[in-house]
């Protein structure tokens, strides 16, 4: 199950209104459209209704053809502000969801790392995708298609109290059956349509999971319980859907019968009244064809109410995303660091609660070369992570020049420290924005430069060079590692924090990259995330890692003389296979 949260009615509520806010001239112009609309199409019952009473009349031919032509350009006026009232209801739906789009991209943008980590690959595409898009759909046509519906319907009813209040009072027999239509649904449709969306991620996630991981789903046999687990997860969405389908299945029969029952009714007492000489027969007639065009707006409104609550669920999905965000940041911009000083002191840092990090301290500095070394499970990479200030320790600080790194902005954090690891993710843009990502100020010159530093000497044989589109030119694994080191090259940090970068390379690529490597971290602070132990050697100084402490620190030549755990660690190295774990 995701980590990532969904947002409370309170909450969604609030979301809808900052964005109603954001666009409120607009809105109040689709507000008064409608109305006009709605208001328009009053008149064609009511001139049906004075014609009947004329022909009952004896009037003459004159009268009934002004009336009919009357009722003509009544109905040619209400298409006319129908059409402005949707054209200006649709342009607020598009304004409005390019802005929920807009937000949602800022909100995964500032979810922590560990976060989107965490939070499940199919459960993210499913909330930017699906829900984003089921609720731009109702910004754009469920909003204006309602909001006129319900304008139409409050008319309406208006104007059957105005016609006579008796049948106005009648009409309303049909009240009780909606609501307790609409009650019983409405208690039972949030939770049925989250439950439906969270079968849906599953479904996604099961699927990206299983074509990741492929080849290893067929190395070691697991087809068949990889098939269960997706006819699993397809039966408990197909269970989910089923559920909102027999809601569905009860709400709108419902609604078509209590409406027919008011407009029977109305129509019978009406006759009566009409026979006792109380009202005319045009007013029956026309309190009759209100009550009947009344079905419309109601049918439109609760097609789209159920449409509404599978928005809704998406919507408290979407907001969910905002709810894990980072801690806040000190109020104000953040001071500058003083020096390049970097200081670890009493961290700790815990997953799912359970600390993998106890009181760690550290001191590096300025231009040391520190490699982290230790068992799978030691925290050596939680560690290189803290540092880099992708996390926020839980208790302690990690401090560059006296400033927390975690509470730097991007901007500041990338002069500072960067993180370079064995993932490296080249966007579908031209090789200029993938660059300029870390330089955004930088002239082509600068790009050319950083690619020649890290011996990147395939670009002179791209035919656009800077200019070329990487979503149809795919880079290799090591021309992606080229790109990822001229980024730190163009970001210029001081301290660079490898978490063994060249670990998914072959031998060869590996060498060439490593050498690379040498000319981007010359004279920086180096802190290595070191998981074979020939690149920790050279470093200056070698921090051992155990149970998420740090149980040694020293140079290799002093913890080979100590004889603890580094030396039992180099000592299997040499004896055994080339990685730790």
């Amino acid at each position: 199950m995701s980590i990532l949260p969904v947002a409370e009615p309170a909450a969604v509520r609030r979301a809808a209104g900052r964005l109603v806010r954001a666009d409120l001239t607009l809105f109040v112009l689709v507000v008064l459209s409608n109305a006009a609309a709605a208001a328009a199409g009053l008149l064609s019952p009511w001139l049906v209704g004075r014609i009947v009473d004329a022909v009952q009349s004896g009037a003459g031919l004159e009268t009934i053809d002004q009336l009919g032509l009357a009722t003509v350009v009544a109905a040619v006026a209400q298409f006319v502000a129908l059409r402005y009232a949707r054209l200006i209801g649709y342009r607020f739906g598009e304004r409005t969801s390019a802005r929920l789009r807009e937000g949602l991209i800022d909100d995964l943008m500032r979810l922590p790392a560990r976060t989107i980590e965490r939070a499940g690959t199919g459960d993210l595409i499913s909330r930017a995708t699906t829900d984003a898009g089921v609720v731009a759909s109702v910004f754009r046509g469920a909003a204006p298609e309602m909001l006129l519906a319900i304008v139409q319907a409050g008319i309406i009813l208006v104007a059957v109290f105005w016609l006579s209040p008796v049948l106005g009072a009648v009409g309303l027999v049909a009240v009780p059956g909606i609501w307790l239509s609409l009650r019983w649904y409405l208690r039972r449709s949030r939770s049925a349509y989250l439950a439906e969306q969270a079968a849906r991620a599953e479904v996604a996630e099961v699927l990206l999971s299983t074509a990741a991981g492929a080849r290893t789903v067929e190395a070691l046999g697991l087809q068949a319980s990889r098939s269960t687990a997706c006819r699993d997860a397809v039966a408990a969405a197909v269970d989910a859907m089923l559920r909102t389908l027999r809601l569905r299945t009860v709400l709108f029969p419902s609604l078509e019968i209590s409406n027919g029952i008011a407009v029977a009714t109305v129509f019978c007492v009406g006759g009566l009244l009409h026979l006792e000489g109380v009202v005319s027969l045009g007013v029956v007639v026309a309190a009759v064809l209100y009550l009947r065009q009344l079905s419309g707006p109601i049918e439109t409104t609760f097609v789209w109410v159920e449409t509404l609550q599978s928005s809704l669920a998406a919507f408290a999905r979407l907001e969910g995303i905002s709810t894990p965000a980072a801690p806040a940041t000190p109020a104000g911009p953040t001071p500058t660091p003083r020096d390049e000083h970097l200081v670890v002191t009493d961290v700790t840092y815990a997953y799912d609660g359970a600390d993998v990090l106890h009181h760690v301290s550290l001191a590096i500095t300025p231009g040391e070369h520190l490699a982290v070394v230790g068992a799978s499970g030691a925290g050596k990479t939680t560690l290189g992570r803290l540092i880099a200030g992708i996390d926020r320790p839980r208790t302690g600080t990690v401090t560059v020049g006296g400033v927390p790194v975690a509470d730097l902005s991007g901007e500041q954090l990338r002069d500072q420290v960067v993180l370079v690891t064995q993932e490296h993710h080249v966007f579908a843009e031209t090789l200029r924005d993938n660059l300029s990502l870390a330089a955004p100020d930088a002239h082509d010159e600068d790009l050319y430069a950083a690619l020649r530093v890290v011996g990147a000497r395939w670009v002179d044989d791209l035919s656009e060079g800077l200019d070329t589109d990487l979503g149809q030119h795919r880079l290799g694994g090591a021309q992606a590692q080229h790109v990822a080191l001229a980024r730190v090259v163009l970001a210029n940090p001081h301290t660079v924090v490898l978490d063994e970068a060249t670990a998914l390379l072959d031998p060869t690529t590996a060498r060439h990259t490593e050498r690379a490597m040498a000319a981007v971290l010359a004279g920086r602070t180096v802190i290595a995330v070191a998981h074979r132990l020939h690149t920790a050697r050279d470093a200056d100084r070698i921090a051992v890692m155990a149970e998420g402490r740090i149980v040694e620190l020293g140079s290799h030549d002093e913890l080979i003389a100590d004889n603890a755990s580094y030396a039992g660690l180099w000592r299997a190295w040499q004896a055994g296979p080339p990685a730790i774990s």
